[in-house]
């Protein structure tokens, strides 16, 4: 713990100290963070370094396999950072990023190995249906650590599907005020794919080009004549 406490001391010596402005201005106006970032609790990923964000920039809840819940199975940390994201401080993006070499993809390919992890084991039954796909989807052989990235990249899209299942979520695309992206951020390279929702596949995120979203914001009600004001006569 030496050094997490050195860093303490050189934060409050001398990183704070041109940023007490910055932090002050934070508890004065509160909290606007442009996004909510829903990321693996890996320590080798930190979303506000992978995008050099700043405090206040981002609402970020990390778990192990970047995994939302279903609404309707769970009341916890997750769906309850969703909800306040969405509700409270009116977030307009909403980000699910998986990466490479993840340790909790490579527990769900190998179930045996979480035995002493009952916990991890039940958390990791959120991302079944992500191995379901690669077992049967994808063509058998397929060398170990291809399996491996393509069961990670499946869980960031399972995990898109489960996002929407959330009332909040699902309220904010109807109203054409939500967009969702699906993030793959690779620890070999630093670079980072984007699902795009109309090519149904990941692409290289490129600086300066259109950033891909897996589902843009768009008004959509399944009963549209109920949704237009009736004007009064």
């Amino acid at each position: 713990m030496n050094h997490i406490f050195q860093g303490i001391s050189s934060f409050r010596g001398n990183v704070f100290p041109g940023q007490q402005a910055m932090y002050q201005r934070l508890v004065r106006d509160g909290q606007s963070p442009s996004a909510l970032i829903i990321a693996c609790a890996d320590s080798r990923v930190s979303p506000e370094h992978i995008t050099q964000a700043g405090p206040g920039d981002l609402f970020v809840c990390r778990n192990a396999g970047n995994i939302v819940p279903p609404f309707a199975e769970q009341n916890g940390g997750v769906s309850s950072a969703i909800e306040y994201a969405v509700v409270a401080l009116g977030v307009r993006d909403i980000v699910v990023c998986g990466h490479s070499d993840c340790g909790a993809m490579k527990g769900l390919m190998n179930p045996g190995a979480l035995s002493s992890m009952p916990n991890v084991a039940a958390w990791l039954r959120h991302s079944h249906a992500a191995n379901q796909i690669v077992c049967e989807a994808y063509p058998e052989g397929m060398d170990p650590k291809a399996r491996h990235r393509a069961v990670a990249l499946e869980n960031v899209v399972v995990q898109l599907g489960h996002l929407r299942s959330h009332p909040s979520v699902a309220a904010g695309l109807a109203k054409g005020q939500l967009r969702l992206h699906g993030w793959f951020f690779e620890l070999e390279s630093g670079q980072i794919l984007g699902y795009d929702g109309k090519l149904g596949r990941f692409v290289s995120i490129e600086q300066d080009a259109e950033i891909p979203v897996a589902q843009a914001p768009a008004v959509r009600l399944a009963a549209p004549e109920m949704g237009v004001p009736v004007a009064a006569e």
